[in-house]
């Protein structure tokens, strides 16, 4: 049901350390807390972008024996297995990455996935989600893929049976700031389709009209004497994603975006 003595083993420092002797926990035996509070109002985890922690993200790490290697992104993670959960024994002392262990929270310890990582868990026998944040490493058995909080376990309605068949999907968040730059040196071209007439003067009396309000270049593609006028190229997809949405505002409703 819970995770084993060794999970203390990745008690972190800047490096994940050897197993600990027992004296370090109060109880010898994890359990469920004997006076918990209600937990059912307890929200999801909020998935947003935080960037991994120094701690808690050794590229490789030992325990009993095994080594496991840490994923460097999250980004498309999703597994089907056995999830565990863990509680009293553990609260109140550090997780993998430094943080406190909070069994009354949405938190979760998975083996290699990079630490904090946004998790939506699903009971495969109740069709019961939380999104649960992975703040800690484990469950160190072979048949166990994530180790649930109290208060998630609870949420999926699983402290009874304590292991339950689960699907793991990750909710990444992209740094804003790599996305931002990465849309800057994008390669690729946007233009902004804005009316399609068979009249070929008035769409080129019409593209000259948009150049000259939008200061934007136009182009008239045709095709069996449709001609089509479209705005661009622009290299940014977010000016062209809110110029087209100026353009249905102000009387052109059929405008849609085009990449290239």
């Amino acid at each position: 049901m819970l995770r084993s003595n060794t999970l203390i083993a990745l008690m972190l420092t800047t490096t994940l350390a050897a197993c600990s002797s027992g004296s370090r926990y109060d109880i010898d035996q994890d359990k469920a807390p004997t006076s918990a509070p209600d937990v059912t109002k307890v929200e999801d985890a909020h998935p947003k972008y935080e960037p991994y922690s120094r701690g808690g993200n050794k590229s490789t790490y030992t325990v009993l024996g095994k080594s496991y290697k840490v994923m460097p992104s999250g980004e498309g993670y999703a597994e089907k297995g056995i999830a565990s959960w863990y509680g009293a024994k553990f609260h109140g002392h550090l997780t993998s990455n430094g943080e406190t262990y909070d069994m009354y929270s949405m938190s979760a310890a998975h083996k290699t996935l990079p630490l904090p990582s946004y998790v939506k868990v699903t009971n495969l026998k109740n069709d019961k989600t939380v999104i649960v944040r992975v703040n800690d490493r484990g469950p160190f058995h072979e048949d166990r893929v994530i180790d649930l909080s109290y208060a998630a376990a609870h949420r999926l309605d699983m402290l009874k049976t304590g292991t339950a068949n689960v699907s793991l999907e990750v909710i990444y968040i992209a740094n804003p700031e790599s996305a931002a730059l990465a849309e800057l040196k994008g390669t690729e071209l946007h233009f902004i389709q804005v009316v399609a007439s068979s009249n070929k003067a008035r769409v080129e009396s019409l593209a000259k009209s948009l150049e000259q309000k939008y200061k934007v270049k136009t182009r008239v593609q045709s095709a069996n004497n449709l001609y089509r006028l479209q705005l661009g190229p622009i290299g940014q997809q977010q000016l062209a994603t809110k110029l087209t949405e100026t353009l249905k505002q102000e009387g052109y409703p059929n405008s849609y975006l085009l990449t290239e």
